[in-house]
């Protein structure tokens, strides 16, 4: 079967990550993804360094633009601007993340396109929003990690001093908070026939993301320099004899179970960790306790123990043992398939997985303009005009 989103055409506008990660997703969903290239090609194509000799691909670009087609088009020239007005025309999804006000100047702003195309679902991914002092700031995910609280949360215990977390977590929530208001504007326009035009700010999704937990303080309105920062305690990674883990103890029964995983009656009648309460007011003090015992046995022990106990628990795997780890092949979470210029890859199957319509790889990524001449012949250009946009370099075509 193909996959849930079959039949809806995506233009995909976006650069960088947030967009391109986002629009992957409903590649992955069976969705037609048309990447709009520059002539020279995304910029993620040659960051964090190129792994082909063309300098066509990097990880980080195959990572967020896997089965989806490419068209490498000026969309400043008069080609480009054609080429574009007859794709929106049959386009489901416009998704585009170019700073505030560059989509109007290039005539493709959202009142202008979905005034003449009422099913169109414009999407506006920014970061920091369309209003406000820092809308004109130029923005990647440390701008955000530092304006939403996230390196704040990471501080370090002694000094207090903020730390980024070293993925692009805004980046690619956002992509995934997108995808989802996609997939939940395209079941209202179903019962609707309208579109709509959905604006989603890094910054808006990295706040709203962290607040469960992350801003348990600040959450009832005038007690804020009263409640404990639920954040300031040690991480729950603990050092064994040979290693680290991960192990929570939330729940009574948790604690209890770790309790007698230790060997040690008398840590059960500790009145500072004997109920949820206690042990979150004296959360560093039991992290801190967890950690003595832990030192003491290798991983393997203490897993052993602590399953046998059924207290969450896990080892902490470096990157390189992931695509080992027993449970990610009994998952068969990891799949390879070959990527023209590069070779064999591995990427993450879809994590939603469909039991009727099934979401796959749709593809490797494109080469810059991979399908330039085809998605032009779909729209009714003879290979005269092509060559002739090719040659006025409106164009790129992958050779």
């Amino acid at each position: 079967m193909p996959g849930p989103l079959n039949g809806v055409r995506v233009l995909d506008l976006t650069g960088v990550v947030s967009g391109p990660f986002a629009t992957m997703f409903l590649a992955d969903q069976g969705a037609d993804v048309l990447k709009i290239e520059p002539i020279g090609g995304d910029i993620t194509r040659r960051s964090r360094a190129t792994i082909d000799k063309s300098g066509e691909f990097s990880a980080l670009f195959i990572s967020s633009n896997r089965g989806k087609r490419s068209l490498a088009i000026d969309v400043k020239s008069e080609a480009g601007r054609e080429v574009l007005a007859k794709l929106v025309a049959q386009a489901d999804v416009l998704v585009q993340n170019f700073r505030p006000g560059t989509m109007e100047r290039l005539g493709l702003g959202a009142d202008e396109l979905r005034q003449r195309h009422p099913r169109l679902i414009y999407v506006s991914i920014s970061g920091v929003g369309e209003t406000g002092p820092y809308v004109k700031k130029r923005v990647y995910d440390p701008i955000i990690q530092g304006l939403s609280g996230f390196a704040d949360i990471q501080s370090q215990p002694v000094t207090n001093r903020p730390q980024m977390i070293r993925t692009i977590v805004c980046d690619k929530t956002t992509a995934v908070m997108t995808a989802q208001a996609v997939a939940a504007a395209l079941y209202a326009r179903e019962k609707t026939g309208q579109g709509d035009h959905i604006r989603v700010a890094m910054l808006d999704a990295m706040i709203s993301y962290l607040w469960p937990e992350g801003m348990m303080q600040y959450t009832v309105v005038g007690t804020e320099e009263t409640s404990a920062d639920p954040n300031d305690r040690p991480d729950l990674v603990f050092k064994t004899s040979d290693g680290y883990i991960t192990a929570g103890t939330i729940s009574d029964s948790e604690w209890q179970g770790f309790s007698r995983a230790t060997g040690d009656p008398e840590l059960a009648k500790d009145p500072r960790f004997a109920t949820p309460s206690a042990r979150s007011v004296n959360a560093t003090a039991r992290i801190n306790k967890m950690a003595e015992y832990i030192a003491q046995h290798t991983t393997a022990e203490w897993l052993e123990r602590l399953d046998a106990a059924d207290v969450p628990c896990a080892p902490i795997l470096r990157r390189g043992e992931i695509i080992h780890n027993e449970q990610v092949v009994a998952r068969e979470i990891i799949t390879e398939f070959e990527q023209p210029k590069v070779g064999r890859v591995r990427q993450p199957k879809p994590a939603a997985r469909f039991e009727v319509n099934e979401a796959s790889i749709g593809g490797p990524a494109p080469r810059v303009g991979e399908h330039s001449r085809e998605v032009l012949r779909e729209l009714g250009y003879d290979d005269a005009a092509i060559e002739r946009m090719v040659s006025e370099k409106a164009v790129r075509v992958a050779v």
